[in-house]
């Protein structure tokens, strides 16, 4: 009889499978086999909070042979997931089989390649109690808001509506950003901005007004800039200070779940949920050509930044033979990880160095590749040596005022060599040309430029991402799905064209409801709290009901508060006004929130009834049959363009339309991005097209 290894995924099983070989049989639970029944609370809170678990449904024939197949075998592995999920479900297949909890059945596995499954059957261990209660605690906490305040928000506001312990929270970071913004007042000032040259260049460079009498340079209007301006008319610009430095620049560490999905969100444009599935794809395994299937990441739900130690020694040997010893750092690099992180796991890096991104490219998807080649660039460069740059400060006084300028130049270009962190607010700087201090400055510009302060901005998916993280809200499995569920609950929307996330006032509705009558829910503090609890009872340093006692009270006793303060009481989720007019009744139409998103509803209503969809339109015409072409979104929520004659002409494309007329044939033109990017004529039969201009890229 064969050893059973049972896993969550099938891909995930399939290349487990390869290195286990005959002797063994691996089969997939695909997912949770045992949960919360979904038609009732299913938690006996006046019995220590017992969670009342059923086998889910749609696993009926999953767990028919799961049994069947543990039966007949001499051991069961539970090998799933390497996490608090994975932990609870082996737990529960360990009951649903009828294994001892306590026998060394339970095997992990970082990476699913012949080393890391080797050593993780090789190293089995018991079920631990702590992490699987640490998961249940945090299923029947989401479970209490979840079943306790959508009822609530049902009556007071609208059926259908759900209320979530961390997406609560994730909301009203984005409605408490949209009050900043709206509360925020602009104000203006002015720079004074030269541009300057050495006596023996041609190459001008930029100075910045710095100090005036020694002061802190502070100008709040015209009057003051032009002052300053005729001040200095006719002014010798010399250089009064010269500073020469060297700087080291150090690479950054090797990827988190946080991090990666931020980099993939700046560097990639991909959103978090579509980052997870490639990464979970590249943990799992894919078949790679003359190898078969493998691995190709470490787990990828991490905030360690622990590196082992033999891949730190393979990708030393890598970086040497490819770019020689100088770009390797004095020793090898150790990057510390925050003090709430789960040390359980390694960080994201690849599974073996010499899978180079060009050599797997032709096995892998197109967002496969993308984020396997990000990941790998990144752990490579974050083992290379530091970056140095020679840099210069120059004071330049001219009159009673200063200016300063900088800049710098690559003196050795280390790691940078092959990767460089992005970052969302990055400013470039050049070298200055050669000067000497006390040598003259010609002055070829001085100009007052007016500015304003700006709002601060609003949130997207990797920003969101890195305050969630910096305020311990949720864990690394947690925050794709919470960005999906808040959009797909539409409280929050995506900003066509920024994707910047923005409240819906659906969202402002339930955050103001919340914040006043539940505080605690989404209190940014209070959460973090119970993520830190949950991170205790998982080391063992916290009991998990009596956790659980001390929310509900809290909790119970500010439901009863909300029931009786809002008896009566109904909030509406006001309506944005639009100048469409209805086709039944003449009166304007107003855009509405309902379960599927927005919609145009009459403002007449209830008398009139009329509703239809939201449609945006394109500058361009379909290039079939001259309708105008609009903006349409696909079931995954990717924008697309279709006719709007879509009953009679089925054109679609990817590309966008443009106002812009064919110099041949006079139809519309469209714009394709990406590398291969150009400005086409789709009509059958006319074939123009040119490259994309600077500026349309």
């Amino acid at each position: 009889m064969a050893k059973l290894v049972i896993l969550e995924s099938p891909s995930k099983a399939k290349t487990v499978k390869k290195y286990l070989g005959s002797g063994y049989e691996v089969i997939a639970s695909t997912g949770h086999i045992i949960d919360l029944p979904k038609s009732k609370f299913g938690v006996d809170v006046d019995n220590n909070f017992e969670p009342q678990y059923v086998n889910m449904k749609d696993k009926s024939d999953i767990i028919k042979e799961l049994k069947k197949r543990a039966k007949t075998a001499d051991t069961v592995y539970l090998a799933t997931d390497p996490d608090r999920e994975g932990e609870a479900i082996a737990w529960h297949l360990s009951h649903l089989l009828n294994i001892d909890e306590k026998s060394k059945v339970r095997v992990t596995f970082n990476e699913i390649t012949k080393t890391g499954v080797q050593f993780g059957m090789s190293h089995p261990r018991t079920i631990d109690p702590d992490i699987v209660n640490a998961q249940q605690t945090r299923r029947i906490l989401d479970r209490i808001v979840g079943y306790k305040l959508s009822p609530f928000l049902w009556k007071k506001v609208r059926r259908g509506l759900s209320a979530g312990r961390v997406q609560s929270v994730a909301v009203r970071l984005i409605v408490d950003r949209e009050e900043e913004i709206r509360a925020f007042k602009t104000t203006e000032y002015w720079s004074i901005d030269a541009k300057l040259a050495a006596a023996s260049s041609k190459k001008t460079f930029a100075a910045k007004l710095a100090e005036v009498d020694g002061e802190k340079a502070k100008i709040d209007n015209k009057e003051q800039a032009d002052e300053i301006l005729a001040n200095l008319k006719g002014a010798e610009f010399i250089v009064t200070n010269l500073k020469k430095s060297q700087r080291k620049k150090q690479p950054a560490p090797p990827f988190t779940t946080s991090t990666l999905q931020q980099e993939a969100s700046r560097r990639l444009s991909f959103q978090a949920r579509r980052t997870m599935k490639a990464a979970q794809e590249l943990y799992e395994g894919v078949d790679v050509e003359g190898t078969g299937a493998v691995g190709l990441i470490t787990y990828m739900r991490t905030d360690s930044l622990r590196v082992s130690d033999e891949a730190k020694t393979a990708a030393a040997e890598h970086i040497k033979s490819v770019y020689g010893e100088k770009y390797l750092p004095e020793k090898p690099r150790t990057y510390k990880s925050k003090n709430n992180a789960q040390d359980a796991h390694e960080a994201i890096r690849p599974t073996n160095v010499e899978f180079t991104p060009e050599k797997v490219k032709r096995s892998l998807t197109t967002d496969q590749f993308k984020l396997y080649k990000l990941i790998w660039e990144r752990f490579m460069a974050s083992q290379m040596a530091n970056a140095v740059m020679d840099t210069v400060s120059v004071d330049i006084t001219a009159k009673n005022c200063l200016f300063k300028s900088s800049g710098y130049s690559v003196k050795f270009d280390g790691f940078t060599k092959l990767y460089e962190e992005s970052k969302d607010d990055e400013e470039q700087s050049g070298a200055l040309p050669k000067i000497d201090k006390d040598e003259k400055l010609k002055c070829h510009d001085l100009a007052g430029n007016q500015h304003f302060t700006q709002p601060p901005a609003r949130y997207n998916e990797a920003s969101l991402i890195k305050a969630l993280e910096e305020n311990g809200i949720g864990r690394p499995s947690t925050y794709a799905p919470t960005i999906s569920t808040i959009l797909d609950r539409h409280y929050v929307e995506r900003e066509t064209g920024n994707n910047q996330l923005k409240p819906t006032s659906l969202g402002e509705v339930i955050t103001g409801l919340l914040k006043d009558k539940f505080n605690s829910i989404v209190d940014v503090k209070f959460t973090a709290k119970m993520e830190s609890d949950l991170d205790d009872i998982e080391k063992g340093g916290k009991d998990w009901v009596s956790t659980l006692e001390k929310f509900y009270k809290g909790f119970a006793k500010s439901l009863e508060k909300a029931e009786q303060d809002m008896e009566g009481k109904h909030l509406k989720v006001p309506d944005e006004p639009t100048d469409i007019i209805c086709e039944q009744c003449g009166k304007n139409m107003v855009i509405k929130i309902g379960p599927y998103g927005k919609f145009l509803g009459c403002s007449g209503f209830p008398e009139c009834k009329f509703t239809k969809k939201i449609v945006t339109e394109t500058k361009g015409l379909c290039p079939k049959c001259g309708a105008k072409m609009l903006l349409k979104k696909s079931k995954k929520g990717k924008p697309f363009y279709g006719c709007e004659n879509y009953k009679d002409c089925n054109f679609m494309t990817w590309d966008v339309p443009l106002e812009e007329k064919c110099p041949d044939c006079g139809s519309s033109l469209f714009k394709k991005t990406g590398k291969l990017g150009k400005i086409y004529c789709a009509k059958d039969g006319c074939g123009y097209e040119r490259p994309l201009d600077k500026e349309s890229k």
